[in-house]
């Protein structure tokens, strides 16, 4: 191999799963797959270009962004709703982190918590839905929330604010939500409204 295509093997390797779990959170596991490839083409084929005046976490995570919005903007992603199917092995992986789920007496626990997690952030709009999915769950700051998605410091500020307030609204309505032992976001649903659903 050359230089080069070491250096392009150690970023894939180093931020081929992040990238993966970032674009399940904003496009669904089906998609993700088939965007995920054509974010490292496109890394591949800018990192000569790349001059270092961002991180390169920050620019990658651009390069996926831009990906993930052209997809859901397209005529056809819009058609379907891809954001809630549920890939095949979904029960047996973290809807969020990608790893193995607890043993089978916590199974149905942490299966139900990720999936109404997902549908609360599934249905906010795609600009409150990226910075909160970059904020929450992939635990960037605001001023590299801000680079990646080419918008001020205050603009960052003023979504979260408000796709929080809305989440919060949501989730207080149907869930208890708080943050597990790995300080990410997650929520039980109230015995009354799991005990509806269930009845239908």
């Amino acid at each position: 191999m050359t230089a080069g295509e070491l250096e392009f093997q150690n970023i894939y390797e180093t931020y081929q799963p992040r990238i993966h779990r970032y674009l399940t959170r904003l496009v669904g596991p089906f998609e993700a797959e088939d965007l995920t490839q054509e974010v490292f083409v496109k890394v591949n084929w800018a990192l000569k270009s790349f001059r270092g005046e961002s991180q390169l976490s920050t620019w990658i995570y651009r390069i996926a962004t831009n990906t993930a919005l052209d997809r859901l903007r397209s005529p056809s992603f819009q058609q379907k709703d891809s954001v809630s199917e549920e890939a095949p092995d979904a029960e047996d992986k973290d809807v969020w982190t990608g790893e193995k789920t607890p043993p089978v007496d916590q199974k149905l626990i942490r299966k139900e918590m990720n999936e109404c997690i997902c549908s609360f952030i599934e249905n906010l709009p795609v600009s409150y839905r990226t910075v909160v999915v970059l904020s929450e769950i992939e635990g960037l700051q605001n001023r590299e929330i801000a680079q990646i998605l080419w918008i001020n410091l205050e603009t960052v500020k003023i979504r979260l604010h408000r796709a929080r307030a809305k989440l919060k609204k949501e989730m207080e309505t149907h869930c208890s939500f708080y943050r597990d032992e790995r300080n990410e976001l997650a929520c039980d649903l109230k015995a009354a409204f799991k005990g509806f659903r269930d009845a239908y």
